[in-house]
């Protein structure tokens, strides 16, 4: 099985030439320019370009096994079944660090890379980071240096520019492909939290997922992660991870950190429609609207107001808050961004400073007592889990995090991001006390949800 991700109208959840060549864009003058190869690329990067394999041992759930009627005619199927998928991936430490799509190893009980050179590796995860799709691999037990890929600056990216997609498609071994990068920061695409991606016609198909975009120069300029596409095959618009966003991921997992640290703003933004536009007095829709600010946050303490319009980051202007969350996730922590908005029609700048959020006290537990929250995963909300499951900067409580896919509390419909406000008629502060009374029986579950903003109660049988 296959691994990409393939967007609507089908969904099925990549030097030896100089660098000035990359500077001076020119257009073929001559036949013997139109002859010239990608070769000498392909060459360099190949090596450190590999492929992926995962499996995950999931459980046969079919319920006709428990008929003896149908295991008679049938026999006794197994219990478990093994579940294998394909993406590629691209070495970016020598110690062999490699980095590749989330979605490629989720779940995986046994991840695998295979070398261009056909050698194969056991690897562990190192981190992985669904709000961006990417995650970081270690090779095992290894003891030579590997051939790695130089990051790009995907900013300097333009639209034109040839690039090569490396990969490994359906199975078939490792491809180059070639195109132009077709458009920049394509933010309504609805695969990660952080959409700001490269949209290229070269070909892309399952399987090429994790797998490298390129420039004339060799270096990676995205990761591979999506295809727009009604067959399920490449029809000319890929999606890659900008080379600025996984240097932000490779680098915190050189770190040692589980987790990706990014800064935070501690605000919340919303869309500029073209109704909000013309009370502004705007002659299109741009920018991110200030929708709320949460007390002490760097937005906070650099004097972010509710209603600012957020129209620039460091010089680089923002069409809307897709923008300015991937341009503010991919600065450097320790510093200081420069924020320019427009506030009453008078233009301010504002110096936001780079630190992450606070995630002190999540005391996260898995609910085990017999109730609807049984298998739940939660957590006091922090700053930083608010931030990572896009809920309202100023929540308080508890939040049920991750669910086991055969969890009682996952087949009665909780979901995560779910905001555990009262059960039974008591206040739920903390995990504790939703752990508390989960622990008496009861014959009727009275329960308060917050969903998307929207207060549900629930009333369950015991």
């Amino acid at each position: 099985m296959t691994l990409t991700r393939v967007l609507p109208a089908l969904v099925l959840p990549l030097l030896m030439l100089s660098p000035a060549l990359a500077q001076d864009r020119v257009v073929p003058s001559s036949q013997g320019q139109i002859q010239l190869s990608y070769a000498p690329i392909v060459q360099h990067v190949q090596p450190a370009v590999v492929n992926v394999y995962a499996a995950k041992v999931v459980q046969n759930r079919n319920p006709f096994l428990n008929d003896p009627i149908f295991r008679q005619f049938f026999g006794q199927q197994p219990a478990e079944q093994m579940q294998r998928s394909l993406g590629s991936g691209v070495m970016v430490d020598p110690s062999g660090l490699v980095v590749t799509n989330n979605h490629v190893i989720e779940g995986a009980d046994q991840i695998k890379v295979s070398l261009s050179d056909k050698r194969e590796f056991e690897a562990d995860v190192v981190l992985k980071d669904s709000r961006s799709d990417l995650a970081v691999l270690r090779l095992k037990d290894v003891k030579e240096k590997f051939p790695t890929l130089e990051f790009a600056n995907s900013d300097n990216a333009q639209v034109g520019d040839i690039v090569l997609a490396i990969g490994n498609p359906f199975g078939v071994g490792q491809t180059v492909t070639h195109g132009i990068i077709s458009a920049l920061a394509r933010t309504q695409v609805g695969i990660t939290d952080y959409q700001f991606f490269i949209q290229t016609d070269a070909a892309i198909n399952p399987g090429n997922s994790g797998g490298a975009l390129v420039d004339m120069t060799g270096k990676l300029v995205g990761i591979n992660t999506a295809i727009f596409s009604r067959s399920g095959g490449s029809q000319g618009i890929g999606f890659a991870i900008p080379a600025n966003m996984v240097r932000v991921v490779v680098a915190s997992a050189r770190g040692g950190s589980a987790a990706v640290k990014r800064p935070w703003l501690g605000a919340k933004l919303q869309a500029v429609t073209p109704e909000i536009a013309e009370t502004l007095g705007m002659k299109r829709p741009a920018g991110a609207l200030v929708a709320n600010v949460t007390p002490g946050s760097p937005a906070a303490r650099a004097g972010l107001k509710i209603s600012d319009l957020i129209v620039a980051i460091d010089g680089q202007a923002i069409d809307d808050g897709n923008a300015f969350d991937y341009r503010f996730a991919t600065r450097p922590l320790g510093g200081v961004a420069q924020i320019d908005v427009q506030r009453g029609g008078k233009p301010v700048r504002l110096s936001v400073p780079l630190e992450t959020a606070p995630d002190t006290g999540r005391d996260e537990i898995v609910l085990k007592s017999r109730s609807p929250f049984q298998g739940a995963k939660v957590a006091n909300i922090s700053p930083a889990l608010a931030d990572e499951l896009h809920l309202d900067s100023t929540a308080e409580g508890v939040v049920v995090t991750a669910l086991a896919d055969d969890a009682p509390a996952a087949n009665i419909g909780f979901q995560k991001g779910d905001i555990i406000l009262a059960v039974n008629g008591q206040q739920i502060a903390k995990t504790s006390d939703l752990e508390r009374v989960t622990r008496d029986p009861a014959r009727l579950w009275r329960i308060v949800v917050v969903r998307g903003g929207q207060q549900i109660n629930v009333t369950l049988g015991g």
